[in-house]
């Protein structure tokens, strides 16, 4: 059973705010890892997740205060 449910590319799109032609090219790319049903592509949440935490320009918080400056 799936922990997460799969997305689909639209629902994809709308959640980083792209069009489906760019989230089409990431996955195209490489760069989003998805998996082709029938003529469909579908985003696992985990791996969206992957693909923003390797982007992103800093490490996740980790719920610990950063020392005051």
């Amino acid at each position: 059973m799936l922990r997460k449910p799969l997305l689909t590319l639209q629902e994809t799109a709308d959640l980083l705010k792209l069009s489906e032609a760019t989230t089409r090219g990431l996955i195209k790319s490489g760069d989003v890892r998805a998996i082709r049903i029938g003529r469909e592509w579908r985003i696992a949440v985990r791996d969206l997740e992957e693909f923003l935490d390797s982007h992103a320009n800093r490490a996740p918080m980790t719920g610990k205060s950063e020392p005051s400056r």
